[in-house]
């Protein structure tokens, strides 16, 4: 028996290999999880799994610094499944080049919100993605090139919709559903 494979394909999380951003390999866990078959994914963009191209682009952006650091990021952010829902997830990246982290990466996936699809605009999928990574108004304002005080509003708003007092119950309400 070949125990490392099974590893990899029995995980109860989403694994996915990429190659400067486009999926090498992956479990049957991704693909369930993302409403596809392993053969539809192979071959594919990550670029299938985000709403928008500023959104892909903005996510790496992200993370290509922790990647030179430390080899390794993580955050919570909005995966979209083949059916259109959106599904919040714990994002865990590990690079195996760190001068050119994109060229071979290996992450691991977990939904920590599938219940009634939440639907958010891309300003508040950043916005709470940021709050996701503990930043605050002014780092997530900075980030995104916006003001803090627009920042602020798209909190507020996110706070009342949710009916929740503070970044702490949305972000839990959002993983919770």
């Amino acid at each position: 028996m070949d125990w490392d494979m099974l590893a990899y394909e029995a995980a109860p999380v989403g694994i996915v290999v990429t190659q400067h951003r486009v999926i090498r390999g992956c479990n049957d866990s991704f693909a369930a999880m993302m409403g596809y078959r392993k053969a539809e994914l192979i071959g594919q963009s990550f670029r299938l799994l985000y709403d928008t191209k500023e959104e892909f682009d903005r996510v790496r952006d992200i993370g290509l610094a922790p990647l030179r650091a430390d080899t390794a990021y993580s955050d919570e952010r909005m995966l979209r499944r083949r059916d259109g829902r959106q599904i919040w997830c714990r994002f865990r990246a590990q690079t195996r080049t760190p001068d050119d982290p994109l060229a071979q990466l290996v992450m691991s996936i977990v939904v920590i919100h599938d219940g009634p699809s939440v639907s958010l605009s891309l300003r508040q999928r950043q916005v709470v993605g940021g709050l996701g990574r503990g930043l605050t108004s002014k780092e997530i304002a900075r980030e995104l090139g916006l003001s803090p005080r627009t920042v602020e509003d798209v909190r507020a708003r996110l706070l009342k919709r949710f009916e929740v007092k503070n970044a702490a119950e949305l972000l839990a309400h959002l993983t919770i559903g």
